[in-house]
């Protein structure tokens, strides 16, 4: 009886103990993915304690990570050097925009690639992603010209109306839309329903993680945009967040710095709490961008 027990005690113990083993990699990249996170983490926690610090303690020489004491000076600042709020209106509207147009036009190009069957597709979606290789800077001169001409210069739609047709988008989502079956399409079309409303009432409703995950990437690349608004823009009451921030100055050569963390602490924040409320949809988009029909 004692011999079976430790005969099957053993087998257990040696079907068990392979399984502590069976990801040897884990053992390395958990510590990789924690450094990682810490690294990613570290600008933005002093960010957020630099705004609460003075002058004095952000050039003490020695790396705060905590102040002390806390302070609300420099936020009580921001709203004095720049209209902050007005600012923060601007990209709202702007990033808005953008994005209502950048899902609009990607959903439904990437329907038609996907979806659909017209001469010229192979050749034109190659075309398409062969946009995405010309650097944005490429393209500055030529965007600046002809908004001008169109008297757009200093308003939202300058900043709206160029690439909301995204190369990027229409290859996202065409790669998410290839996953859903024809066969609820062809079903659709046999009822008597048109293209339009296919894609209206079918497409849509299934393409939702897809949708989300590509209007996050539409928001967040249209507010941390830099370079366009700065050609665009000529007024301070026309100023993205991300632009007024960084403008930021004093008397003399005294350069807010706590005012500048706070104000960059304001601009940051409205990401995080969309992309932490549509997290869910985001991975649930990109992860099943890839399965294939």
């Amino acid at each position: 009886m004692h011999a079976e027990v430790a005969s099957v005690r053993a087998q257990a113990v040696t079907r068990i103990r392979p399984r502590r083993f069976r990801h040897p990699g884990r053992v390395v990249a958990y510590p990789l993915v924690i450094l990682g996170l810490v690294l990613l983490l570290a600008p933005l926690w002093w960010m957020g304690a630099a705004s609460f610090m003075d002058q004095g303690q952000i050039f003490s020489g020695q790396l705060a990570l905590w102040p002390r004491p806390w302070i609300l000076d420099n936020y009580i600042a921001v709203p004095q050097l720049i209209p902050i709020f007005r600012n923060l209106l601007n990209s709202f509207v702007i990033s808005g925009g953008h994005t209502l147009l950048s899902v609009f036009f990607a959903s439904l190009a990437g329907y038609a690639f996907a979806k659909l069957e017209f001469p010229g597709r192979g050749p034109l979606f190659l075309l398409i992603l062969l946009t995405m290789m010309v650097p944005p800077e490429v393209g500055l001169i030529p965007s600046f010209v002809i908004m001008s001409a169109l008297h757009l210069v200093n308003t939202y739609w300058s900043l709206i109306l160029p690439g909301a047709a995204s190369g990027l988008g229409i290859f996202f989502m065409r790669q998410y839309l290839s996953s859903l079956p024809s066969a609820i399409l062809e079903a659709a079309r046999i009822d008597g329903s048109s293209e339009l409303g296919v894609y209206l009432w079918i497409v849509l409703p299934m393409s939702t993680p897809a949708l989300a995950a590509w209007a996050i990437l539409a928001f967040v690349g249209s507010w941390n945009d830099y370079l366009w608004p700065l050609v665009m823009l000529r007024t301070p009451d026309m100023q993205t967040i991300t632009l007024a921030v960084p403008s930021m100055e004093a008397a003399g050569f005294n350069i807010p710095w706590g005012a500048i963390m706070a104000g960059s602490v304001v601009a940051v924040a409205p990401l995080l709490a969309i992309f932490l409320s549509f997290q869910r949809y985001f991975v649930a988009g990109v992860t099943l961008g890839g399965v294939k029909e």
